[in-house]
């Protein structure tokens, strides 16, 4: 609850905090548009394969000429490690370049806050080089990692965490020729808008949910569902009734797992007071006492007392990413980072593949992903949806199975390729 402070000391002594920004798109323009806001804080070099649009970006945010005039647009990422820039955002969403970058920051020193969590097997690296690697704050991930450590510092066990989100089962075959009608958008408004379909249908076929639960997963030490995420409908005030175990009347296998919950019935009706944007701790008290106290103060809890949820009900993306960009520079702290691998995410078939087709990735119109526990997509030898995008299928893939390594043509040497085959290794010891 210092880092305006921390941050004012540093402006005063005339040791700006000064970060390198590298993607440009709505998570880093969100980021940028709160910098002229931020004294003490600069962002001399953005990073973007069209720099054109890194400028554009920052016009449309606000940026005046004196601030352009002060940083350096490239399509060079080595320009984010040099000089005196102490922290490294990489926000361009794609894992084998997060990787890339990523490793690249650490080995030069400077602290990283990534935004593509499928990159997180660097943390490790990261803690060795001496420098910070952070979940980005804003994002679900992160804030759910904060209320997670919230309530296990004050002495409550953690019951589940997780988020919330728009979900339907039939959500999981949705492709990017009909993803707008799920948003109430003509395809021609979204375009006007500059919003990506595949990206979008990431979000809503359950892979973007999937992923963002591993990270917590990995972050806090959480299990995952054996099954998967089963995205019950369920609002805030419904919390401590349907995220609890089963044998107390919940929908949970056991204590201590991640979830997300649906912001729609399994019908299509709204839940009342949804959680869509926000995310989530369910808690148990350790005693009558504790459980007195939250009746006494007004907690919404099962039926029996001991099971109380806390929620924070938004999330404001790169708008909030400040606080991940001080916390690593000012404090050597992350605000969320992977100590463990407990979650993985899955490719898994939308349609029955033939040998031949070529995958195309994360909210693509070939698979979604799928959350499973580590150990047991290690044992199946799934390829993560991270990975999934052009590669070429050697067997046929029935709709609903898991793609394996082995149904796939793959280059060994290519390094994003490695590094996860490394840490395969390194996990299935």
């Amino acid at each position: 609850m210092n880092l305006h402070r921390l941050l004012n000391a540093r402006r005063a002594a005339g040791k700006p905090v000064r970060v390198a920004l590298i993607g440009a798109g709505k998570f880093g323009s969100m980021f940028l548009s709160q910098v002229p806001h931020v004294p003490g804080l600069e962002v001399p070099v953005i990073v973007d394969l069209d720099p054109q649009r890194a400028k554009d970006a920052c016009r449309t945010v606000g940026w005046d000429d004196g601030r352009m005039a002060a940083t350096a647009f490239t399509a060079d990422a080595a320009k984010a490690t040099s000089g005196n820039i102490e922290v490294v955002v990489e926000a361009t969403g794609n894992p084998a370049a997060g990787i890339t970058h990523a490793r690249a920051a650490i080995t030069a020193g400077k602290h990283v806050v990534m935004v593509n969590v499928e990159a997180d097997v660097l943390a490790g690296e990261a803690r060795k080089a001496g420098v910070v690697y952070s979940l980005a704050y804003g994002d679900q991930p992160a804030l759910t990692a904060e209320i997670v450590d919230w309530a296990r510092a004050i002495g409550f066990r953690v019951v589940a965490a997780g988020k919330g989100t728009k979900y339907l089962p039939v959500y999981h075959d949705v492709t990017p020729d009909n993803v707008w009608q799920h948003y109430g958008l003509t395809a021609s408004e979204a375009q006007s808008g500059g919003m990506n379909p595949q990206m979008f249908n990431s979000f809503l076929d359950g892979t973007k949910s999937a992923i963002e639960m591993a990270a917590i997963a990995n972050a806090t030490g959480l299990d995952v569902p054996a099954n998967g995420l089963s995205f019950p409908p369920c609002g805030v005030d419904d919390l401590p009734h349907v995220m609890r175990p089963r044998e107390n009347g919940g929908v949970l296998e056991k204590l201590g797992v991640v979830e997300v919950v649906s912001s729609l019935e399994r019908d299509g009706r709204p839940v009342f007071r949804d959680l869509r944007w926000g995310v989530y701790v369910v808690l148990e008290a350790p005693n009558d006492y504790a459980a007195d106290c939250f009746r006494q103060y007004g907690l919404k809890t099962d039926a029996s007392g001991r099971y109380a949820a806390m929620y924070k009900p938004y999330h404001l993306i790169g708008l909030e990413l400040n606080i991940s960009i001080l916390s690593a520079a000012l404090r050597r702290e992350p605000t969320g980072q992977p100590h463990g691998f407990r979650g993985d995410v899955a490719a898994v078939a939308k349609r029955d593949l033939r040998a031949g087709e070529m995958l195309d990735g994360e909210g693509g119109y070939t698979v979604w992903g799928k959350l499973m526990p580590a150990a047991a997509s290690l044992k199946a030898g799934a390829l993560p949806i991270g990975l999934a995008h052009r590669l070429t299928l050697k067997n046929d893939v029935g709709r609903g199975a898991v793609v394996r390594w082995a149904d796939v043509e793959f280059d060994a040497g290519n390094d994003t390729i490695k590094t996860r085959k490394a840490m395969e290794a390194a996990f299935a010891l």
